[in-house]
């Protein structure tokens, strides 16, 4: 049995708690806490489930003693320095923090200080240890494009785009607010900071560029912002005429000036948006594939609640999309414990798949 620690107990890990107890091949052994307050509560108790018998902790040196082979770390952004603590110690990481391969996180040097990829890459070489990031939504879906360009003799451009038709129920959501929705189309520093919350991707594009063997030259972001058409109420709090109701990210992968890989977010509010018309797929909801080669491929991926959606309440809704994003670290740990000491990625372990899921 493979040791794990579930590191925080938020709505990402609420899902990987579950899912790590579900997996045959691993044992949670700990739980680590940010708060004080919730030192010494039970782990499940924390995260919506029955008592399990293991009190969370928010002493890293504790979680180090139970000599775990691995930790599911969840926070969105990460903590430089735990996650050296816990390389050098010789633990691996599978994460769903806004990190896949370290691009994005050399891009926000202001945040996190220079270097911050060769620092991790160090400690994990350092204790042995191996870090595998999924990154937040698509994450997954980057590695799944690259596996449907292998019917192509010829490779031009291949698009990711991740569309939300009425991204309005997720408002309240710190790290979607932090986009501009709300804000005047033309708030001083917005696009900016748009970039620098989004930087995950530029990974997913690195990622795709090395597993589809493309050597690219830059990687830049361009962003968009559309009006609200009416006033209305959100989550997160009211959105007035005018301002920005509607988001289009797209980070591209260039080679010689010309994009040939890009990651495209469309966040909407519904209906209540104006001058989208050219926003193709803003209507449509899920993760969309487009290759243009030969031949062309038109994908359209969408996980479905086994349950019924109509009865789904805006918790049910929030936590599916928890589990797309929680599921694929969790699934990946056989792999990551296998595999060589560093900062890995889908190029350098097999498959990730359910494995050992299979209930009849």
């Amino acid at each position: 049995m493979i040791k794990v620690i579930q590191w925080t107990s938020g709505g990402v890990a609420r899902e990987t708690t579950r899912a790590i107890l579900s997996h045959p091949g691993l044992d949670l052994i700990g739980m680590y806490a940010y708060s004080q307050t919730k030192a010494g509560r039970d782990a499940g108790e924390l995260v919506g489930l029955p008592p399990l018998g293991i009190a969370a902790t928010a002493d890293i040196g504790r979680v180090i003693a139970l000599q775990p082979d691995v930790v599911s770390y969840n926070p969105l952004y990460p903590d430089i320095d735990q996650l050296c603590h816990l390389l050098y110690a010789g633990i691996n990481i599978v994460t769903t923090c806004n990190f896949i391969t370290g691009w994005g996180l050399n891009y926000q040097a202001n945040r996190y200080g220079p270097n911050v990829r060769q620092r991790l890459e160090n400690a994990a070489l350092a204790g042995g240890a191996s870090m595998f990031g999924t990154g937040i939504n698509p994450g997954h879906i980057n590695y799944q494009a690259c596996v449907m360009s292998s019917v192509c003799s010829e490779l031009e451009h291949l698009r990711i785009t991740e569309a939300v038709p009425d991204i309005v129920p997720f408002l309240g959501d710190p790290n979607i607010a932090a986009f501009g929705y709300g804000q005047h189309l033309n708030t001083p520093g917005l696009a900016a900071r748009q970039k620098e919350e989004s930087a995950v991707f530029g990974d997913a594009l690195e990622l795709m560029a090395s597993l589809l063997d493309i050597e690219l030259d830059e990687i830049r972001c361009r962003c968009e912002v559309a009006p609200a058409s009416e006033d209305f109420d959100t989550p997160g709090g009211a959105i007035a005429r005018g301002t920005v109701a509607g988001v289009r990210l797209r980070w591209e992968g260039c080679v010689n000036g010309r994009p040939v890989l890009e990651n495209q977010q469309l966040w909407v509010c519904g209906g209540r948006v104006e001058g989208i018309e050219d926003w193709k797929g803003a209507d449509k909801h899920g993760y969309i594939v487009d290759i243009r080669g030969n031949p062309n491929v038109h994908s359209v991926t969408l996980p479905i609640p086994r349950e019924d959606i109509s009865k789904m309440t805006l918790a049910d809704r929030n936590a599916l999309g928890m589990r797309i994003t929680g599921l694929p670290s969790i699934n990946a740990i056989p792999q990551v414990c296998a595999a060589e000491p560093g900062i890995r990625t889908y190029k350098d372990i097999p498959p990730v798949v359910a494995g050992g899921r299979l209930f009849v």
